[in-house]
């Protein structure tokens, strides 16, 4: 295996990686978070070829907490809906709003 091969799949898995620290902390600190997206989004290389198996377990990793912040993601947007859905239903003390006005002419 050539050093230049590995060095760019090592690149490669340092910037996924970084990513997912990124998403992570979002997560843990969603107030803090919530206004700022992520600057650079990873965009995976197209040139590398096949993964070095030396870097199999690494990449097995990050994979891992990749599929773990994805099912995060997907509870608290689930948890949104929800709460979206009960405060739709909570009366207001409002008087329901109707129609001023009805057109009789037809």
């Amino acid at each position: 295996m050539t050093n230049a091969w590995r060095d760019a799949w090592t690149a490669a898995l340092d910037d996924l990686e970084l990513d997912v620290a990124a998403t992570e902390a979002m997560l843990a600190d969603a107030r803090r978070h919530a206004e700022t997206p992520p600057a650079d989004l990873w965009k995976p290389p197209t040139d590398l070829g096949a993964l070095p198996l030396e870097l199999r377990p690494r990449a097995d990793e990050i994979l891992t907490r990749q599929l773990a912040a994805a099912q995060e993601i997907a509870r608290r947007l689930t948890a949104t809906r929800v709460q979206q859905a009960m405060t739709s239903r909570i009366e207001t003390g409002e008087a329901v709003k109707r129609p001023v006005y009805l057109d009789c002419a037809m």
